[in-house]
């Protein structure tokens, strides 16, 4: 008897819209792949300034950063995941990464954010993430985005 799949409720919101964003199923692939139990989640990809001003009002950073990870609840897991794609694109293209792999990696890396990975709590804890965002990303085929 195949084991069941946890649940996962998604919300998928573009307050900005580029061809290369990625659409639901996409996301919901990526999430998927990364899921560990039950989760609802929303992904918001928005521009410069809206990711900008949550960075600064969150973590005090006065910049747009590439994704931004809030948890509300941990046990299922409750979260969002804002996904700035100007800044993904343009970090795409500077480290020479396709842009759909680029941004598997950054829902990736938000989804185990929300479950409790963190890779600013020591460095083994940074290897502990980037190996299972590595194992991750390799099992939807895209490669190594660390190298």
């Amino acid at each position: 008897m195949p084991s069941k799949r946890p649940e996962l409720n998604l919300s998928v919101q573009h307050a900005v819209r580029h061809e290369a964003s990625p659409h639901r199923p996409q996301v919901l692939r990526w999430l998927r792949a990364a899921q560990e139990g039950a989760a609802t989640v929303s992904v918001r990809f928005v521009d410069v300034d809206e990711g900008r001003a949550l960075n600064r009002d969150y973590r005090h950073k006065d910049y747009a950063t590439n994704v931004l990870s809030f948890v509300y609840d941990s046990e299922p897991v409750v979260g969002d995941l804002v996904v700035c794609v100007p800044v993904v694109l343009r970090e795409a293209q500077e480290q020479g990464k396709a842009a759909a792999a680029h941004f598997a990696h950054l829902i990736v890396h938000g989804m185990l954010h929300l479950q409790g990975y963190d890779h600013e709590t020591g460095a083994r804890d940074a290897r502990r993430m980037e190996a299972r965002e590595r194992d991750i990303l390799d099992g939807l085929g895209y490669p190594d985005p660390y190298q």
